[in-house]
């Protein structure tokens, strides 16, 4: 009785909002393969959806979460992955066009049903839940024991042509993947960042409905909708998805706060690193390198490239990046070599880029990122977004507009030299004893002039810190990748585990060859291994 009340209000609510709420028995059969829709097609466009964000947000929120039933809660994770959708139930799959849609069941870590929408010729029919349209495949589910009006988790994205690999999902939360030509799932985005990374609980809102636009038999592109909601903004959404070999989604997106946001986290990438090249601590695995992305890329609204290495580090991290109307920025896999990861299950190296790029001007602000520390490849550790600068306030309606390219190479490059490797270790002289400890910096540049200028040019690395001591600075040409390796030692204070910020880059008779590299070293504690070899 306590789930039947809790569907039964969460469907008076939406009603309330303009949501045409869930008729008990108003099924019906539609021209699609095993589909059903319920009530009468309705007027839709992203005006109509804006207007039932705006109305959300004037009133309570009530939590969407749903207790499910006991056999659906103790699913573990392969059960969960077992559960398949059924191809002869999937949405337009007796259509012309390029592409399908499939849906995700409840259960494991999902527990707030979503609404699903067809939208055909202006007009949005909610789809009904039907367990029949699922593959309980290891699960120990069955057809018929689960309630009828159940409804679904999310959905994903399929072409006719490969009906069993997805190349775009959206599933818990706002959370949303896709992948370029390589195939290969690996960062997530999502609708929204409330609060991430601050000395309280992360807001985490969810999308609770999707409405699919079924599209024209010769159309490359799917237009999806999506509505928010979350104790403090509720919100609409325009995903123009173009598949491709770099995927494109266009979003345009419209906010009603419920309350002031202290830290509002606009088209958020959510990434995971635990061990790379320039950060061992972690590597207790036998492959060299676990991570998605390795590196945070800006693109500053003055023009500057910037490469911001990732890390996992010891406590919380948050850095802001100052901008006014960025370009672009985005978390990115440039390591893309299979011998750098050994890992043939998953693929490291396949991982997609995420580049976000502002439509119109953002005013002023900053990129936030937030790295978490991470003890194994399972936990998203890592998160950049755009923070404006004024704190949105209920009452407002906030309009923001994006685009976001998924694959190997984000669409904006520097017309400079790129960091390619970063390199960290024990600092020092070979055959010299240490007096001191000392941390060794060794960073790869290619691209721009730079093959140009071996053995023709003085090529020189300017090394700023915010503390400490920079020593055996160099710069020498790395003819292997036609580029420069910049090296140098930092020695921090005596007995200082205090962070230090780091900037670099390559010139030459004052002429600035790449991009700004910057990081942040945080010492080893006293006592650490490292501080007693010397």
């Amino acid at each position: 009785m306590q789930r039947r009340d809790f569907i039964r209000n969460a469907s008076l609510a939406l009603a309330a909002f303009g949501l045409p709420s869930l008729p008990a028995c108003a099924a019906s059969k539609s021209g699609q393969l095993g589909l059903r829709r319920l009530g009468q097609p309705q007027p839709f466009d992203f005006a109509t959806l804006k207007g039932q964000a705006r109305a959300l947000a004037q009133a309570p929120y009530q939590s969407h979460k749903r207790v499910l039933p006991g056999k659906l809660e103790a699913l573990d994770w392969d059960q969960y992955q077992s559960i398949g959708y059924r191809q002869d139930h999937a949405l337009w799959a007796d259509q012309p066009g390029k592409f399908q849609a499939k849906f995700f069941h409840l259960g494991l870590y999902f527990h707030s049903p979503v609404r699903m929408y067809d939208v055909v010729d202006g007009k949005a029919q909610e789809l009904a839940y039907d367990g029949a349209a699922f593959n309980y495949g290891k699960s120990g589910l069955k057809n018929g024991e689960l309630p009828a009006d159940l409804g679904f988790a999310g959905f994903r994205l399929n072409t006719r042509k490969d009906t069993d690999r997805d190349f775009a999902a959206f599933l818990g939360a706002s959370y949303f993947r896709a992948v370029g030509k390589e195939g290969q799932y690996g960062q997530s985005a999502r609708g929204l960042a409330i609060d991430t990374g601050m000395g309280k609980p992360e807001e985490f809102p969810d999308f609770i409905a999707y409405y699919l636009e079924q599209p024209a038999a010769d159309s490359d592109t799917i237009i999806v909708y999506a509505l928010l909601d979350s104790p403090s903004v509720a919100g609409a959404y325009r995903f123009a998805v173009t598949n491709g070999d770099v995927l494109l989604m266009d979003i345009d997106s419209a906010l009603y706060p419920r309350k002031t946001i202290e830290r509002l986290g606009i088209a958020p990438c959510t990434s995971m690193y635990q061990v790379g090249e320039n950060d061992r601590r972690m590597g207790w695995d036998w492959r060299p390198e676990i991570h998605d992305t390795d590196g945070l890329s800006l693109w500053t609204g003055a023009g500057e490239w910037i490469w911001r290495p990732l890390v996992n580090p010891r406590n919380l991290r948050f850095n802001m990046f100052v901008d006014r109307n960025p370009r672009g920025f985005g978390l990115l896999q440039r390591d893309r070599n299979f011998e750098h990861y050994q890992d043939d299950g998953v693929f490291y190296e396949k991982r997609p880029c995420l580049w976000v790029e502002p439509k119109g001007e953002w005013g002023e602000g900053s990129v936030q990122l937030v790295e978490i520390p991470t003890v194994d490849e399972t936990f998203d550790n890592i998160v950049a977004f755009w923070n404006p600068k004024e704190k949105p306030q209920p009452g407002q309606e906030l309009l923001v507009g994006y685009r976001l390219y998924w694959g190997a190479q984000p669409p904006a490059h520097t017309p400079l030299a790129h960091c390619v490797a970063s390199r960290t270790g024990l600092g020092g002289v070979i055959g010299k004893k240490r007096e001191y400890f000392s941390w060794r910096f060794a960073l790869d540049f290619e691209g721009g002039e730079l093959a140009s200028l071996i053995d023709k040019a003085d090529v020189e690395a300017v090394v700023e810190t915010s503390r400490g001591r920079v020593e055996i600075v160099s710069a020498r040409p790395l003819r292997e990748i036609k580029g420069y390796r910049a090296m140098f030692d930092l020695v921090p204070p005596e007995g200082s585990s205090e962070q230090i910020d780091i900037r670099l880059y390559l010139r030459s008779g004052g002429k600035t060859l790449t991009e700004t590299w910057l990081y942040q070293y945080t010492p080893p504690p006293a006592g650490a291994p490292e501080r007693t070899l010397y």
